[in-house]
C-alpha cells in the first residue's frame, strides 16, 4: 500500500484492516510495506507504527476452532464495513477493534480474489499464453523422443530443479538441453513459469537462450540451447578437465558480468538474478559465458534501480548477500556480492563452501577477504596459475572481487563498473604478455647474434 496516496497527504496517520487466511500448515506471517511501483509514488518506504493481529472466530463464535476457510463463508452478525482514517490531530490510534476486523470478513471473497493474482502468481502466468515467436511449446512425445524416454545415459547435470538431459528434438537441427522438474524438488511451478516469463522476453549473447517448454501430463520441462562446455565450475575443480588459462578465465568472467549488467540495466525491466554462482554460468562451444537459471529471479521497473525488494531469502549458501540475508532486502547489489564470490572461486579454484577445511577457511568469501587484508592472497590462488598472472592484473582483479564483497550493499560497485574493471584487468594481462613476448624475442635475437659472432 502507498501510505501517502491512501491518506491523501504527508504526516496524516491512518489505519487499515486486512483479512488474510493462513493455512494450518503455515507457521509464518510475513508483513511488508511498499507501494505499487507502477503508480510512480513520491515516497517508496512507509513507517509502520503499530500492528495488531487477531484470530477470527468461526460461525459459532468460537476462537478455539481452526481458521475458517474462505469458502466456508461463516455467518456474521455484524454487516457493516469500517474504513479507518484519522484527521490531522497528531495522535495515532493504534488499536483496531476485533469487531471492525470481523466486519471486513463480509467482503472476504472480494479481497481474496483481488489478492489472488499476487498470492497465486503461477496460475496467472499459466493462463497467459506465451507467444510462439518468443517461446515454443513442445509435447511430451517430443520430449520423450529427444531424451530416449529420459534415459539416464543422457543426463548432463543435476540441480535443485531436477535432471538436465542432452537430446535432439524433431525439427531442430542442433542439440538441446532439457531440464525436467523433479516432483520432489523444492522448486516448483512458480520457478518454472518465472523462468519462462523471464527468458521469453530476453535475448542477449551472455544469457542462455530458452527454446521452449512442455507443460502437460504433470510434466514441467524447459528446453534450452545446449552448452557444449558445460558449467564454469566444471573447469575449475573436482573434475578431469584441463584447467582454464588465466586469460580465458578473465574473458569468461567479463562475459558473465556483461550478462548480469544487461539484466540490471539493459533489459526492459530490471532483473535481479538472485542465484549467481559458477554452476549457473554456462559455456558454449567458443567458451562464451552465458548466465542461466532464472527460477529465483525478481523483476521490477528499471527506473527504481537499487530500490530494495522485500522478499523471503532464497539463493545458495556461500554466495548469498549477508545484507539480504539479515534485512530481507534484495537489490542488484545482492547479485554483485554473489559475483564477487564467483571471482574468488575462479581465482582460487575451490568451492564457495568447503566443510573439509578449518573453520575460518570454510567460507571462501570471508577467507579470501582475510587473505587480501593480510596480503597473503597469492598463497590461496589456484596452484595452476602460479607465475602465470601478471602482478598488476592480479592486483586489479583482487580489488574488484573485494569491492563486490563489501558488507554494505551501497558500497559495492555496479555491474557496469565491474565489467569495466575486468576489461582493464584483461588489458593489463595482455600487455604483460606482449611485453614478455618482446623480451623473449630480444633474448633469442641476442643469442643468435652471439652465435654468429662465435
Amino acid at each position: 500500500m502507498d501510505v501517502i496516496a491512501v491518506s491523501e497527504g504527508n504526516g496524516i496517520p491512518i489505519y487499515i484492516d486486512y483479512v488474510v487466511w493462513v493455512a494450518q500448515s503455515e507457521n509464518e506471517l510475513w508483513v511488508a510495506l511498499h507501494p505499487n511501483a507502477e503508480s510512480k509514488p513520491e515516497s517508496y518506504d512507509a513507517v509502520l507504527n503499530g500492528l495488531e493481529i487477531f484470530k477470527l472466530n468461526n460461525s459459532d463464535g468460537s476462537l478455539a476452532a481452526p481458521n475458517p476457510r474462505p469458502e466456508t463463508k461463516p455467518m456474521l452478525k455484524q454487516k457493516h464495513s469500517k474504513e479507518g482514517r484519522f484527521l490531522k490531530t497528531g495522535k495515532v490510534v493504534i488499536g483496531a477493534t476485533l469487531s471492525s476486523i470481523v466486519s471486513i470478513l463480509l467482503i472476504l471473497s472480494l479481497v481474496f480474489w483481488q489478492r489472488k493474482p499476487f498470492l497465486c502468481r503461477t496460475e496467472s502466468i499459466n493462463r497467459r499464453k506465451v507467444s510462439p515467436n518468443q517461446c515454443r511449446h513442445f509435447s511430451v512425445a517430443d520430449i520423450l523422443t529427444a531424451t530416449n524416454n529420459f534415459d539416464d545415459a543422457l543426463i548432463i547435470g543435476r540441480g535443485g530443479f531436477g535432471n538436465v538431459y542432452r537430446g535432439h528434438i524433431p525439427g531442430i537441427q542442433y542439440e538441446v538441453a532439457i531440464k525436467r522438474l523433479n516432483s520432489k524438488s523444492h522448486q516448483g511451478e512458480n520457478e518454472f513459469w518465472a523462468e519462462i516469463e523471464m527468458l521469453s522476453q530476453l535475448r542477449y549473447i551472455n544469457l542462455v537462450s530458452l527454446i521452449g517448454y512442455c507443460n502437460e501430463k504433470q510434466e514441467m520441462i524447459l528446453v534450452y540451447d545446449y552448452m557444449v562446455n558445460g558449467t564454469l565450475r566444471d573447469h575449475l575443480y573436482k573434475n578431469d578437465n584441463i584447467p582454464l588459462k588465466w586469460k580465458q578465465r578473465l574473458q569468461i568472467c567479463i562475459g558473465a558480468a556483461r550478462g548480469l549488467e544487461y539484466l540490471h540495466s539493459g533489459a526492459v525491466q530490471r532483473i535481479i538474478h538472485r542465484d549467481v554462482k559458477t554452476t549457473n554460468i554456462l559455456l558454449d562451444e567458443t567458451w562464451v559465458a552465458k548466465v542461466s537459471d532464472f527460477g529465483l529471479s525478481k523483476m521490477g521497473p528499471v527506473l527504481m534501480e537499487n530500490v530494495p525488494i522485500t522478499t523471503k531469502v532464497k539463493g545458495t549458501f556461500g554466495y548469498m548477500d549477508p545484507e539480504y540475508f539479515r534485512r530481507l532486502h534484495l537489490t542488484e547489489k545482492s547479485d554483485v556480492y554473489s559475483f564477487g564470490v564467483v571471482l574468488f572461486e575462479v581465482l582460487c579454484a575451490r568451492p564457495a563452501v568447503d566443510t573439509s577445511l578449518e573453520d575460518e577457511e570454510i567460507g571462501l568469501a570471508g577467507w579470501a577477504l582475510k587473505c587480501v587484508d593480510n596480503e597473503t592472497i597469492e598463497q590461496i590462488i589456484d596452484p595452476y596459475l602460479h607465475g602465470k598472472i601478471a602482478a598488476e592484473c592480479l592486483k586489479v582483479f583482487v580489488e574488484i572481487a573485494k569491492s563486490c564483497l563489501h558488507d554494505v550493499g551501497v558500497e559495492r560497485p555496479k555491474m557496469r563498473d565491474v565489467v569495466g574493471m575486468l576489461e582493464f584487468s584483461l588489458e593489463l594481462q595482455e600487455a604483460a604478455g606482449a611485453k614478455q613476448a618482446v623480451e623473449a624475442g630480444d633474448t633469442i635475437n641476442h643469442a643468435r647474434t652471439m652465435d654468429e659472432l662465435v
